[in-house]
């Protein structure tokens, strides 16, 4: 406790982390107050309905993402996850177009042009599902609230413009987060989404279990134990490396000798982070849309095929999520990680792995290495995905479920991790001690600062 508070008092006494961190703070909470602004023309008391929409199932995790905005029907409604999707794009994109690959070579101007491809990206993606959540809306509220909402071309028109703005404008006070805040602003502002449903969701799991005639509080307590578990899993997920041994030959040049040091690679257990589960739960929304298009009628084709692959809770969700989330870690790991260039980069330093030749040798023997660790980590993945779901099934609320895996674990561990590596940074390069008494905080990286 005296260590923490020391700690705390260090960091107010650094004026650019105690600036960064304000800065960080008062961007927050202008983003918290647009998410309860709703959009012009909207009623905020007719939007029961859309809260009971977005209570469970698949559009609980877009609720969440939002924080809230989503079910609010605020002007930041669609949040930061339109550029997400793009950015998964044009990274998939610079991995099959030359003309991307070649930006990615061309440094800090190549990056510029790529942040400029994914906001227009971004905004074309914003276009296209704008229109989409007024329709929901006008369905949520018209036909089943019977509320009153404006009609017209105009409001459709204005009301697309404000949504696409609005997201574009959470996307800027990411970028302001990331350049004078602390930590990923993207990744701050969706982490800060997710937490500002924490609170009501352990209090609703709270009071149900206190309803219990018996062991109601036994119960809670049980779930909060579980849960610390499966953080202390997802933060070895995070965490997790294989270090694979480097030795670096001598070189003499001039007087002088280089090299002859041993060195580590550290190969991340799961490389693709949380990127499998967000192509997975993409692919999922497919048949959850498909059913919108059957709901007049319950015997359509549409409800009895996919009505299964829609309930998050289902053997069949379970199944098809789990199988889509081994094989997407094996694919986004392929393409992110190049055993050829990382065996090249050895043999061009005079570098080596001991008793495996340079060159194809050295490539295999990594592709073999990140064949066996992948395979584990995508396991874990599959696991931490679906375990809202067997959470749910065990009688735990559902707003309290999905705090027990998934996207949204992974991210609040792994931002969590970055930001307080980055504030640890700070106190060491002032000669304070870090946050860790036992040793230095590792982040996403699998590096050690």
């Amino acid at each position: 406790m005296i260590r923490a508070i020391q700690t705390i008092k260090n960091i107010w006494k650094i004026e650019d982390l105690k600036g960064r961190i304000l800065i960080t703070f008062l961007l927050i909470v202008v983003y918290r107050f647009l998410t309860v602004v709703p959009l012009p023309g909207i009623d905020p008391t007719s939007l029961v309905t859309l809260e009971k929409q977005t209570a469970g199932g698949l559009m609980s995790l877009l609720d969440m993402f939002s924080g809230g905005a989503f079910s609010n029907a605020s002007i930041v409604a669609l949040g930061i996850m339109p550029y997400i999707s793009a950015s998964i794009v044009i990274q998939l994109l610079a991995i099959a177009v030359p003309y991307f690959q070649k930006l990615q070579r061309e440094g800090e101007s190549g990056r510029r042009k790529i942040n400029q491809y994914t906001r227009y990206l971004t905004v074309a993606i914003l276009l296209f599902q704008a229109p989409t959540y007024l329709v929901n809306l006008n369905v949520h509220m018209r036909q089943v609230a019977g509320a009153v909402i404006p009609s017209g071309i105009w409001f459709n028109v204005s009301s697309t413009i404000i949504l696409a703005a609005g997201s574009m404008f959470v996307l800027w006070l990411g970028e302001r987060i990331t350049d004078k805040g602390i930590g990923n602003g993207v990744s701050f502002i969706i982490m800060v989404g997710i937490l500002a449903r924490l609170p009501h969701a352990l209090f609703q799991e709270f009071y149900s279990r206190i309803d219990e005639a018996v062991g109601g509080l036994v119960m809670f307590l049980l779930e909060i134990v579980f849960l610390l578990l499966v953080i202390a899993g997802a933060i070895l997920l995070v965490q997790g490396t294989r270090r694979v041994p480097v030795q670096y030959a001598k070189q003499m040049v001039g007087n002088k000798q280089y090299g002859g040091a041993r060195q580590y690679i550290p190969l991340k257990v799961n490389a693709a982070n949380v990127m499998p589960i967000i192509f997975a739960q993409a692919i999922m929304f497919i048949p959850a849309s498909l059913i919108g298009f059957g709901t007049a009628n319950p015997d359509s084709i549409w409800v009895k095929i996919f009505s299964p692959l829609s309930d998050h809770t289902s053997l069949a969700y379970c199944i098809t999520v789990s199988v889509l989330i081994i094989l997407f870690t094996y694919f986004y790991t392929a393409i992110t990680i190049n055993p050829k260039q990382m065996a090249e980069d050895l043999k061009r330093n005079n570098g080596f792995i001991p008793g495996i030749k340079p060159g194809k040798k050295t490539a295999e023997y990594i592709d073999e290495i990140m064949s066996r660790i992948t395979f584990p980590g995508s396991l874990f993945l599959a696991v931490v995905a679906i375990l809202p779901a067997f959470a749910n099934i065990l009688g735990i609320k559902q707003e309290f479920a999905n705090f027990f895996g998934g996207t949204s674990l992974l991210i609040l561990v792994g931002v969590v991790l970055d930001t307080l590596q980055q504030v640890e940074s700070h106190l060491l390069m002032r000669h304070y001690d870090g946050l860790l008494k036992s040793g230095r905080i590792k982040g996403r990286s699998g590096q050690m600062y």
